[in-house]
């Protein structure tokens, strides 16, 4: 399995527009971020994005990506599905099999009514799927199990693909959930900052996660500005964590 970053940052963004801390005037690559979102491919060459948020047209460019199977929404704020959109190019033709919860299938259909409900030519075909805690299901070879997780009090989608975990924008994983992240190798974790915040895990927060579930490896994600220079904030967590980079390109 291979995983490539398409955007590591929160919903501003890094650098952050009006901010001028040493983060936003980075000269360091590794510190500019946009908004969330992996491209997953799988062990039998399917390639499933998690999340679309406003900037994925660049992130596509950028990582040269030549063909989508299936879409993984976790929630519907605007940082996370504003590029729906932009997936015209990848489904013109065959619909893109798309896997949501009920809050999110129930947005997209009103937003988004021109896709979904009155079509035209041209826009993105979508096959749409209400995914609910206790499904799973196939893509190609690769079972995928959603998990119920709260942003806040809103509960939400992670998404749990063979060894891989993908939790983002969190603040609780109930216990229902923890036997779905048994076994897991690569966890990619929502880690805001180092501060508290009420709807996403801090890097506290986030290692207790990683101490209880043990992956091997975990890469932080979806972080604002506040967490530091990427050298500096790289340099204070333990072996087997490290704060992810938008075009890090990981196998396992």
């Amino acid at each position: 399995m291979k995983v490539q970053f398409l955007g590591t940052g929160t919903s501003c963004g890094v650098p952050m527009p009006l901010c001028s801390c040493e983060v936003c005037t980075s000269a360091d690559p590794h510190d500019n971020r946009l908004r969330c979102s992996v491209l997953v491919e799988t062990d039998d060459h399917k390639n499933i994005l998690i999340d679309c948020g406003p900037d994925f047209r660049q992130q596509a460019l950028r990582a040269h990506i030549t063909h989508l199977d299936a879409l993984l929404i976790t929630h519907n704020h605007f940082d996370h599905v504003a590029g729906l959109d932009d997936l015209r190019a990848f489904c013109w033709e065959n619909p893109l099999p798309t896997y949501a919860d009920p809050i999110v299938s129930k947005t997209f259909i009103e937003k988004y009514d021109y896709i979904f409900v009155h079509k035209y030519p041209g826009v993105p075909q979508m096959d749409l799927h209400i995914a609910h805690p206790e499904d799973e299901f196939q893509i190609g070879e690769t079972l995928v199990r959603p998990l119920q997780i709260y942003h806040g009090k809103l509960p939400i989608l992670a998404w749990r693909l063979g060894p891989l975990a993908y939790i983002t924008d969190c603040t609780e994983i109930p216990e229902s959930e923890w036997a779905k992240l048994e076994h897991v190798d690569t966890l990619i974790l929502d880690a805001l900052r180092w501060k508290t915040h009420p709807t996403h895990f801090n890097v506290e927060q986030a290692l207790e996660v990683v101490d209880r579930m043990k992956p091997r490896q975990t890469f932080f994600t979806h972080l604002s500005h506040d967490i530091g220079l990427h050298p500096w904030a790289n340099s204070r967590l333990p072996q087997g964590v490290q704060l992810a980079y938008d075009g890090l390109q990981i196998e396992f």
